[in-house]
C-alpha cells in the first residue's frame, strides 16, 4: 500500500524544491560551456533564463505555480520560436539535462519520470527541419 501511495507524489514531492534548483543549477554551467547551447542563451539574459526554467520546472513537477503567477501560461513553443532549434541542439539540450539529472542525483521514480518528460519536451522543441527532410518536387 506505500508504494501505491508513493507511486501518486509529484516529483516535486519526491525530491523537493532543493533538488529542483540543484538540477537546473546544474544544467545551466553545462550550458556556459557547450558550443552548441551557449549561443542560444543571450548573456544578459542567461541569469533570467535559468531562473525562468527552475520556476517552469517547479511547477511543471508539482510545486508552487510561481512561474504562471509571473508570465502566464508557459507556451514553450512561442518562446523559443525566435531560437534555431534543430536536431543538434535538441540533442545538446537532453544531453545537458540528462547528465545534470545525474549530478543532482535525482532519485526514482522521479528521475524516469524526469527523463521522459525532458526526452519529449526536447524533441516538441524542434523548430528547424532536418537536413534533407524537405524535398523539392520535380
Amino acid at each position: 500500500m506505500s508504494e501505491a501511495r508513493h507511486s501518486t507524489k509529484s516529483v516535486y514531492e519526491q525530491v523537493g524544491e532543493a533538488a529542483l534548483a540543484r538540477l537546473i543549477a546544474a544544467f545551466y554551467r553545462r550550458v556556459k560551456d557547450d558550443p552548441i547551447l551557449r549561443p542560444l542563451y543571450p548573456e544578459q539574459d542567461l541569469a533570467g533564463a535559468e531562473r525562468r526554467l527552475r520556476l517552469f520546472v517547479i511547477q511543471y513537477f508539482g510545486g508552487p505555480m510561481d512561474y504562471s503567477a509571473e508570465r502566464g501560461h508557459p507556451r514553450l513553443r512561442m518562446r523559443h520560436a525566435p531560437y534555431a532549434i534543430g536536431q543538434a541542439e535538441r540533442d545538446a539540450w537532453l544531453a545537458a539535462m540528462l547528465a545534470a539529472l545525474d549530478e543532482a542525483q535525482i532519485s526514482e521514480p522521479a528521475y524516469s519520470q524526469m527523463r521522459q518528460y525532458f526526452e519529449q519536451a526536447a524533441t516538441f522543441m524542434i523548430n528547424r527541419p532536418l537536413s534533407g527532410a524537405l524535398h523539392e518536387r520535380s
